[in-house]
């Protein structure tokens, strides 16, 4: 049944040892839900340019370009893809510090967080916001124009909020590395 239902999917069995083949089918089935080999190739590709054409992947992956278009629709109604942003520089908008602020909250309580999550929204120089283990209980990775700008994010939105206790900042000296594109292997997806 599970041979049947690969080839349902577009699964190419031939040459693929039909016990590998099984295993990998429920590994898809129970974790991914229908993701095949092609559905990890498009999406390795939209990650790294989401304005690919239809016809260009179609060339790179050996398929249609109207089974593209359907694949990527599928994907994204099921919740792979959640949108297409568009990455700017930093640098040439003026944003010429970036830091990231670990924030110790006076207390852990679903109104803290609430409050946290609401200073967030409301700034614009946060970017990005993490809860953590540990010592800190969130940290923000934000961008100023200057270190003018951040010392007052700091000092005048941050400190003063009723429901942080302690913050500490580490400012970037120089950026190695800022991917946004996940690992998309089997053995990160059997996880």
């Amino acid at each position: 049944m599970s041979v049947q239902w690969a080839r349902k999917f577009g699964f190419e069995l031939e040459g693929v040892c039909d016990s590998i083949a099984h295993m990998w089918l429920w590994v898809q089935c129970d974790r991914m839900t229908q993701l095949d080999f092609k559905d990890i190739q498009l999406l390795a590709h939209l990650q790294q340019d989401s304005q690919t054409s239809a016809l260009d992947l179609s060339n790179t992956l050996g398929m249609s370009a109207s089974q593209i278009g359907r694949r990527r629709q599928r994907l994204e109604a099921e919740g792979f893809i959640n949108g297409y942003p568009c990455r700017l520089n930093a640098e040439k908008l003026g944003l010429d510090v970036q830091a990231f602020i670990q924030v110790q909250t006076e207390s852990q309580t679903d109104k803290t967080h609430q409050s946290i999550q609401k200073l967030t929204k409301s700034q614009p120089e946060i970017v990005a916001a993490w809860t953590l283990t540990g010592e800190a209980d969130y940290i923000f990775r934000v961008y100023c124009a200057n270190l003018t700008s951040l010392n007052n994010l700091i000092q005048n939105v941050l400190l003063p909020h009723p429901s942080i206790g302690r913050v500490q900042s580490q400012i970037v000296m120089d950026q190695l590395k800022d991917e946004t594109a996940l690992p998309l292997t089997v053995s990160a997806l059997e996880k």
